[in-house]
């Protein structure tokens, strides 16, 4: 298939594998005309020079705005990558956009963020006829996203909120968002979007509960730190619970035996990042002494890919493109499973443009293992090949 074949009608997509941070980003811009673009969001590998990037973005987009965001993977027109730096433009005749940066993070003031983003909301002028969506990028080391996405989805009531915590690849050392021409870190974006294109939200993964509980008996919520498991050390307890040794523990053990929390009759994965100091467990999600987690079972991950990719918009309408936020710890137990090759014919397949997070954002709560997204339609209903 030829990437013209899967190229959308209403974005425009630049990629570059350069590792020169320069060089990609002289490659990427060049597919982008900045005269009809309303905005660019910048996808890009933690291993590039952020100065050089910021730089070169400002130069080449000639005063279009630009956010983005470091990754832990990038979703391009080939399916799933690493190294990838990726440019989507967003045009000014389908899309308006208004932004807000919010910081700091930590310490998070929920009041402030509040009326910050109901003041911003009114201020973005409404455009009859058209449709209204926010998306979040925010910084995945900050540890509020649960707090954050809760009091914007109950602010911006009206509008539906999609999101993706920045990456660090596997490293989780810094993760920082794109704004202004700067990166920075303890902070999050919040995009108002206004477009003609009909869209439709998209949530799901890949588990299902067990019947083998865990009571977390010791945490550190603000850190996400869980101390204890049933009374004893947590990931000794979790190792057990698994069938492996502490000593055994990683990325794909975390990814393949998730821990889920039922919130509004649904499960949700909370997500085991590392452990620390040999005992303790580091979350990539809120959680709290007391909270009772249930141990999850995978089913085929492919499967469900092709069914959650696989929407459709108003009379049948196949999505034009897919923006999707999609967890590394996915990414991981596919590539553990030799499935990558799968994986990105879906993703080429149904258009799907993104990247890998420390977390998803949809529905007002803040997840992880998850693929969340947004299908957006051809406004004047005409079927897509």
């Amino acid at each position: 298939m030829r990437d013209e074949d899967i190229s959308p009608a209403h974005v425009r997509v630049g990629t570059s594998t350069q590792a020169d941070t320069a060089a990609a980003v002289r490659e990427a811009s060049a597919c982008i005309d900045p005269r009809d673009t309303c905005f660019v969001l910048a996808l890009m590998p933690q291993s590039f020079d952020r100065a050089v990037m910021a730089q070169e973005l400002t130069r080449r987009m000639e005063g279009v705005p630009v956010f983005g965001c470091t990754t832990a993977g990038q979703i391009t027109v080939r399916g799933y990558e690493t190294g990838a730096l990726q440019l989507i433009a967003f045009p000014r005749e389908h899309f308006r956009c208004a932004s807000l940066l919010i910081e700091p993070l930590k310490p998070i003031s929920i009041t402030e963020i509040a009326a910050q983003a109901k003041r911003h909301a009114v201020r973005f002028q409404r455009t009859a006829g058209w449709n209204r969506l926010a998306l979040v990028l925010s910084d995945g080391l900050s540890k509020q996203e649960d707090l954050l996405i809760s009091t914007l989805e109950t602010v911006l009531d009206d509008l539906p909120v999609f999101g993706g915590s920045a990456g660090d690849g596997l490293s989780f050392g810094e993760t920082l968002i794109l704004h202004n021409g700067q990166f920075r870190s303890n902070v999050a974006l919040l995009m108002l979007l206004e477009t003609d294109l009909q869209f439709q939200g998209i949530g799901f993964d890949h588990f299902l509960p067990t019947d083998t509980q865990l009571v977390i008996t010791d945490a550190d919520p603000e850190e996400r730190l869980v101390n204890e498991i049933n009374g004893a050390p947590a990931a000794q307890e979790y190792a057990r619970l698994v069938g492996c040794g502490v000593a055994d523990l990683s990325p794909q053990i975390f990814a393949e035996n998730p821990i889920l929390v039922r919130y509004n009759q649904n499960y949700y994965v909370r997500a085991i990042s590392s452990v620390k100091d040999g005992q303790a467990l580091s979350f990539l999600a809120a959680i709290d002494d007391g909270v009772v987690l249930t141990l999850g079972k995978g089913t085929e991950i492919i499967k469900t890919l092709e069914a959650g990719l696989s929407v459709s918009g108003p009379g049948g309408l196949t999505p034009d493109f897919i923006l999707g936020f999609d967890c590394v710890l996915r990414k991981l137990e596919i590539e553990q499973k030799q499935l990558g090759t799968e994986a990105s014919a879906l993703f080429r397949a149904h258009r799907v443009l993104g990247f890998n997070t420390y977390g998803e954002q949809h529905c007002g709560v803040h997840m992880n293992q998850t693929f969340v997204g947004v299908a957006f339609f051809d406004p004047a209903g005409r079927a897509l090949g």
